[in-house]
């Protein structure tokens, strides 16, 4: 009796697949390497990338709010003294966009005059100049001297 050969494949089937496009290394010795990503070093990136990002968008929002307390605080300003210059005697109606002179006289009163503080010459007769102002269109009063 003839003995059939068996025939026995030298190719470990552990190491053989039916689709090689699905491994995770190349299967030609032409083939270019493939290397799973880490998980962990991607997230760590992309954690990193949008601290930066953010830490970035939140300094911006800083320097806004810095200016708008500034300028928050320089409309307290037109506020604190519009309220002492509408409380000082004036003996006219002032005018828009025109110049004004804030005096206080020894009782501590403020006076609002169209008389500024170099035309008086020597004899003011006021205690003190305290500013040159401007009616602005809001009816708040800049300072310009």
């Amino acid at each position: 009796m003839e003995e059939k050969k068996v025939f026995v494949n030298p190719i470990d089937k552990d190491k053989i697949t039916e689709n090689p496009s699905t491994l995770p290394y190349a299967h030609t010795v032409g083939g270019f390497k493939i290397e799973p990503t880490k998980k962990g070093q991607i997230k760590g990136q992309a954690i990193a990338a949008m601290e930066e990002q953010t830490d970035m968008q939140l300094a911006q929002i800083q320097k806004q709010v810095e200016l708008l307390a500034v300028q928050a605080k320089k409309i307290q300003e037109r506020v604190d003294i519009s309220r002492t210059i509408y409380n000082a005697e004036m003996s006219f109606t002032p005018l828009i966009g025109r110049l004004y002179h804030l005096y206080q006289r020894k009782n501590q009163q403020y006076l609002l005059s169209i008389i500024a503080p170099n035309e008086w010459r020597d004899n003011m007769p006021y205690e003190r100049f305290v500013a040159s102002v401007r009616l602005l269109a809001d009816h708040t009063w800049e300072v310009l001297d």
